[in-house]
């Protein structure tokens, strides 16, 4: 009866004063017309100047942000819905913080355009994602107020908590804020680093940005307890009242702030299911609140930075806000799939389907779907990348055969590795860059027990705009030196799809890693039909006497172009189109090396340790006298810009083949 009395009394107390503000915020809309299209964005060039708009006026702010964002991304496309998603909650952090002396640490950059903007690059914004332009993700190169490099996800609380702990080693006073999304909560080291979060007694704010969404429709446990609280209206209700008695109640004393939040506590445990999570693991949970009331969140931040010790906030968004299109297809618009009209969506210079090429990420969905019409046991396995990789149309076919695991590259490759032990022919595709986060289990969950899991690697080699952080560059040269493992990269639609078909046969009984890039290739309609490969096989394409070309990959497409041209200047070179970086064909490289004094090796990989590295090995490891020239991605990271220009920068485009097959040709006939 007490409590029901209690509740009662709250309900009324606040009746009027939810019934003022939602009448203020609606004289306040009525208003909403600026005098020019950017009258407070074009003063606002940090933090600082953001700080001096009046409370009321960030509504505005948030309207200009989000109008700047989708002009600019209309004209230049790049990644979407996530920044729009976040306007009103990176205005207010901007706007109760102190960056960059106080810590922003973003999950994944996409999301942090409105901070760049916010933070000194709003007149270079348009260089965003262009070669030498400003990156896509956060880069603490770039600017002061990027406080950590962001580009995979699940790594900010992590991030977070250790620079709060130097902090309070350092006895700085700073706040610290990790900004992560209800998809990259999924990540195992998300989870690890709430888990110790709490021990460290660190003041670290977590803001979990809830929009039901990475790129696909999140998925899993997590994901219907998120939704659980943030749909239960009895909760949300009772909720609401007991927060604003709480702010009332705060300013009495740190005794009664501890009896209230107990109230607030027991109510999440009486009314749902699973309530605690977060609190039972000491970690102070508020929320869910509207992530779009960029006033309300700014009052919050402010109460929330005398709250010590871990907390978590939770707010619910939607992608793609603001931009009608981006809001209902959400996946289709995580990024802007070319330049497009602002008032209607249409797309305007989308490239015109070239009815003889296709993604490579297509031949595998498509391939996938013909192979397991006739094996029963094969499987797909990808970690929040269903349409990314290509297999949408396979989950649709076989909804039982087909697992989004979630943000979770490790449980991918170790979940393939339970599935291929009992019998399964799981096919994981994972992007080559996040494959690095599950390298110890593909070391001690697959090919130490030589499990046949079949590792699908999408985006290998240079992806473009995104930069760095996703450059599939280093996945020879890493998985080269794992033993049992089998490693091939195929030069065509054709290969990807017969690899695709020896990899699943059940005489296979090793790992096998299929690895292809970002891009297009000429189309090869099989139709079902299939041919097996032998492994470790390679093949000579161009007959010649001069000198000779090996490449793995996509580019013996353009070792071929090159052949063909010199050729015309009676410059006779072979081409070779190894297929496997392991096993090599020791038999095809021992007639290469009799044969030829001088050869060049080219590959889409890191110089060091790759295709090319495992020449000079069985050079070296068979003596012969042999000049190899090695081309490929240079030991550093590549930035940011088109694939051309990258290919180009890196020096293995067709300019630099001729300019290395003339220089070796020149030395070779004056000899």
């Amino acid at each position: 009866m007490f409590n029901f009395f209690i509740y009662n009394w709250l309900l009324i107390f606040f009746y009027f004063d939810n019934n003022k503000n939602m009448l203020i915020f609606a004289l306040h809309s009525s208003n909403m017309a600026v005098e020019n299209k950017y009258k407070f964005l074009t003063n606002i060039n940090n933090p600082k100047d953001l700080k001096a708009v009046d409370l009321k006026d960030l509504v505005h702010v948030c309207s200009e942000l989000r109008d700047f964002i989708i002009n600019s991304v209309a004209v230049n496309p790049a990644h979407f819905g996530a920044s729009l998603g976040v306007v009103e909650l990176t205005v207010a952090l901007h706007y109760s913080f102190n960056a960059p002396e106080d810590l922003i640490v973003w999950d994944v950059g996409h999301q942090a355009y409105g901070h760049k903007i916010l933070t000194g690059r709003r007149d270079v914004f348009h260089t965003n994602r262009k070669f030498k332009g400003i990156s896509g993700f956060p880069s603490p190169k770039e600017s002061v107020y990027d406080s950590f490099g962001v580009g995979h996800s699940s790594t900010s609380i992590s991030a977070a908590l250790g620079m709060a702990v130097a902090s309070k080693l350092k006895g700085e006073t700073r706040k610290v804020i990790a900004v992560i999304g209800d998809g990259s909560l999924t990540g195992g080291m998300a989870f690890e680093g709430l888990n110790n979060v709490a021990t460290t007694k660190s003041d670290v704010l977590i803001i979990l940005n809830d929009n039901k969404i990475a790129i696909d429709k999140s998925t899993g446990a997590l994901r219907e307890y998120l939704t659980d609280i943030s749909t239960s209206k009895t909760y949300n209700r009772i909720k609401d009242d007991v927060w604003k008695f709480m702010g009332r109640l705060n300013r009495l004393g740190a005794d009664v702030q501890g009896f209230t939040q107990r109230i607030d506590n027991a109510l999440k445990s009486i009314i749902l299911r699973n309530s605690n999570f977060f609190e039972s693991l000491g970690i102070r949970y508020f929320g869910p609140v509207d992530g779009h009331d960029v006033v309300l969140l700014s009052k919050l931040f402010d109460d929330l930075k005398d709250v010590p010790g871990p907390k978590i906030l939770h707010i619910i968004t939607k992608k793609g806000k603001g931009f009608k299109k981006a809001e209902i297809d959400q996946p289709g618009w995580h990024a802007a799939p070319s330049t497009f009209d602002i008032k209607t969506g249409e797309i305007i210079s989308a490239k015109s389907a070239n009815p003889n090429k296709i993604k490579f990420q297509d031949v595998f969905g498509d391939a996938i779907i013909e192979l397991a019409k006739k094996n029963n046991k094969i499987v797909a396995i990808t970690p929040a990348m269903l349409s990314g990789c290509s297999l949408t149309k396979f989950s649709k076919l076989f909804p039982d055969r087909c697992f989004d695991v979630g943000i979770a590259e490790q449980h991918a490759v170790t979940f393939a590795a339970g599935l291929a032990k009992q019998g399964m022919k799981p096919f994981c595709n994972i992007y080559s860059s996040f494959s690095q986060r599950a390298y110890d289990q593909i070391i001690h969950d697959v090919a130490l027990q030589n499990i046949p899991v079949i590792l699908c690697l999408d985006r290998a080699g240079l992806v473009g705009h995104d930069g760095a952080t996703h450059h599939g560059t280093f996945d020879i040269s890493f998985l080269r030196c794992i033993p049992n493992i089998v490693i091939a990269a195929p030069r065509n639609a054709t290969q990807l799809e017969n690899l695709m078909f020896t990899a699943q046969l059940e005489k296979n009984k090793s790992p096998f890693v299929i690895r292809y890039p970002r891009g297009y290739t000429d189309i090869y309609n099989s139709n079902g039909k299939f041919s097996e490969i032998t492994i470790g096989k390679g093949y000579c394409l161009k007959e010649g006497n001069d000198l000779a070309i090996l490449s793995i990959g996509p580019v013996g497409n353009a070792a071929l172009d090159v052949a063909d041209n010199l050729a015309k200047e009676d410059i006779n070179i072979a081409v070779y189109d190894m297929l496997f970086a392991k096993p090599i064909d020791e038999d095809l490289l021992h007639d290469i090396c009799k044969k030829y004094k001088n050869i060049i090796s080219i590959e889409d990989n890191a110089i060091i340790g790759g295709f090319g590295s495992s020449i000079l090995e069985f050079i070296a490891d068979n003596n012969y006298n042999t000049k190899l020239v090695r081309l490929g991605i240079p030991d550093k990271f590549i930035n940011h810009g088109t694939q051309e220009e990258l290919i180009n920068y890196c020096g293995y485009d067709t300019k630099a083949l001729i300019d290395n097959v003339k220089k070796l040709y020149k030395s070779f006939i004056t000899c």
